[in-house]
């Protein structure tokens, strides 16, 4: 009986363990993809550090909702032309794609729109890489506080816009809170053909947003801060 009962009790551990997460590891190869993912709950994976998701080829769009905490996407997307949208929704969520890795294959029309209400979420999004993407729409969302979005982009006529809104948190009045969101932007390339466009739309406080652009000529940022105690440091340079 104590050892029936100790293999009844195990057996319902593994059971109750397993139903926290959905792993999903997907290599593809051809044009004119078209994937829809949605996860809820929580521990969930597409792709993970040691083993990416690996999605390529031309004409893709890929789109995934994550709901729950401490998710992960670890994606590597090789092709011409991506379309995606990506909603996450609950707290200590992790997100790394790259588009256009080492590949030779440029990401050159990238459309991308990612929206995260939580906290203490990271996201790490690098475009075109060594090569240049020629034409990017990235639309970033971020609700909640403690929040990181890191946009490392290279290429032409990209135009990034973040909404990021933490005005139901203590962020808006504390003078020295650490409750507000890290945003860093970096984008560079030749941007002369039709330039580089950041806007920023900040309502909420104790955030730090830091925004690079360089190459040659027509690079723009436009911000409207609304909230207290925002550290922001803008550089531009030919």
């Amino acid at each position: 009986m104590k050892y029936t009962h100790f293999f009844g009790m195990m057996l319902a551990l593994m059971i109750g363990t397993a139903s926290f997460a959905n792993e999903i590891y997907i290599t593809q190869s051809g044009d004119n993809l078209d994937l829809d993912i949605t996860q809820d709950g929580q521990d969930n994976e597409f792709g993970d550090s040691s083993a990416d998701a690996q999605l390529t080829g031309d004409s893709m769009t890929f789109s995934i909702t994550q709901t729950g905490s401490f998710n992960t996407i670890d994606a590597t997307i090789e092709g011409s032309n991506y379309t995606g949208t990506w909603v996450f929704t609950g707290d200590y969520n992790t997100v790394d794609m790259t588009c256009d890795d080492t590949s030779g294959l440029n990401c050159e029309t990238v459309t991308a729109n990612i929206t995260t209400t939580g906290d203490s979420n990271d996201f790490q999004i690098y475009i075109g890489e060594n090569t240049d993407a020629d034409s990017l729409i990235a639309n970033f969302t971020i609700i909640g506080d403690k929040s990181t979005t890191v946009a490392n982009i290279d290429g032409e006529n990209a135009n990034v816009t973040v909404n990021s809104n933490n005005s139901a948190s203590l962020a808006t009045t504390s003078v020295n809170s650490d409750e507000g969101n890290v945003i860093t932007l970096d984008l560079d390339g030749n941007g002369d053909l039709n330039g580089h466009t950041i806007i920023l739309n900040i309502t909420g406080g104790g955030s730090t947003y830091n925004v690079t652009q360089s190459g040659v000529y027509d690079n723009m940022v436009n911000a409207t801060f609304s909230g207290d105690s925002h550290d922001v440091d803008i550089t531009q340079s030919d």
